[in-house]
């Protein structure tokens, strides 16, 4: 029988612990070639659009699909998951399920390939996915200090005072963006800016980049002095990527990024592909967010509400 999770039962049952490590063993699946992927399409729906990825993960017995659709300035999500002999198990509303998603693949890009000490962490952009992508990345670094900027004073401080209580550390505000971009360990850029919120002239040494917000190639975060700067370009998906990633496509379009030199996070995990082979290199990560992450989570979710009796029975 299929199960109904709703936001409230997703909420109750997923950490961002639970992400993290769901998503690092499909990725680890990707590397060994072991998952089946199908990237993000969009159709027009009156005055939105509608979102369909799918992907499988064989050998874990699970396959599924995220919906959503993008209307008025409002998301609405739904993943669906299916177990090995295609069976609806599991119907889930997905919003939480794809904030902590997007950070845990952001926490496993930092995990293997920024530096070991790294501690001071700059993030443009303060809305929902900003959160979850610091809680995640508190994680797997010794993170003792935030800068965050956003365009929105109110909103900056909101946060700062918000994410300082939750995590325990000082996050601060930054009144111009170069404040969040000097002398920083880890940036992340959380926007869904058309125009590069980041600079190439303003990185330092050894600092890598979680880029999450460019999933369309109308959108910039990063210029493109920033990817010709980084010796390591790493994507979630590289299909996915050629289709969205408008930072990296901008880039190969001026010759100073080249599509053949960019990997697949999964290869990183199982170690074929350095993540970073010296300290002071800088190295980018650029997430479009896809299906693998959606179904490994969902599925452990499902796992979880299941051992809880959490959800309601539908009938199908």
């Amino acid at each position: 029988m299929t199960i109904f999770l709703r936001e409230a039962d997703v909420e109750k049952l997923a950490t961002v612990n639970m992400a993290i490590d769901a998503i690092e063993e499909a990725f680890k699946l990707q590397g060994e070639q072991n998952i089946d992927l199908a990237p993000r399409r969009r159709c027009r729906i009156g005055q939105g659009i509608l979102h369909v990825m799918s992907a499988s993960l064989p050998t874990l017995g699970y396959a599924g699909l995220k919906s959503y659709t993008s209307v008025a300035g409002i998301n609405r999500f739904a993943v669906l998951l299916y177990n090995g002999d295609g069976q609806l198990i599991a119907l889930i509303d997905a919003n939480k399920l794809g904030q902590l998603r997007t950070g845990a693949a952001s926490a496993i890009a930092t995990k293997y390939m920024a530096r070991q000490e790294s501690s001071r962490l700059g993030i443009f952009g303060t809305g929902f996915q900003a959160r979850a992508q610091l809680q995640a990345v508190c994680l797997v670094r010794p993170i003792k200090t935030v800068i965050a900027y956003s365009r929105d004073p109110e909103k900056r401080e909101r946060f700062c005072r918000e994410m300082t209580e939750a995590l325990g550390i000082p996050v601060n505000p930054a009144s111009i963006p170069e404040e969040a971009a000097g002398d920083m360990d880890i940036i992340i850029t959380a926007t869904n800016s058309k125009e590069p919120v980041f600079k190439g002239e303003w990185i330092s040494k050894g600092t890598h980049i979680n880029a999450i917000g460019a999933n369309f190639l109308s959108r910039r975060e990063v210029d493109v002095e920033t990817v010709g700067k980084s010796a390591c370009v790493v994507v979630d998906s590289l299909e996915q990527a050629r289709l969205e990633s408008g930072d990296l496509e901008f880039a190969a379009k001026e010759e100073a990024f080249y599509w053949e030199d960019a990997k697949e996070l999964g290869l990183v995990v199982i170690g074929e592909f350095p993540g970073r082979e010296e300290d002071g290199e800088i190295t980018l990560f650029e997430s479009q967010g896809i299906a693998l992450e959606d179904v490994a989570f969902a599925a452990r979710i499902y796992e979880q509400a299941l051992k809880a009796g959490v959800g309601e029975r539908l009938p199908f």
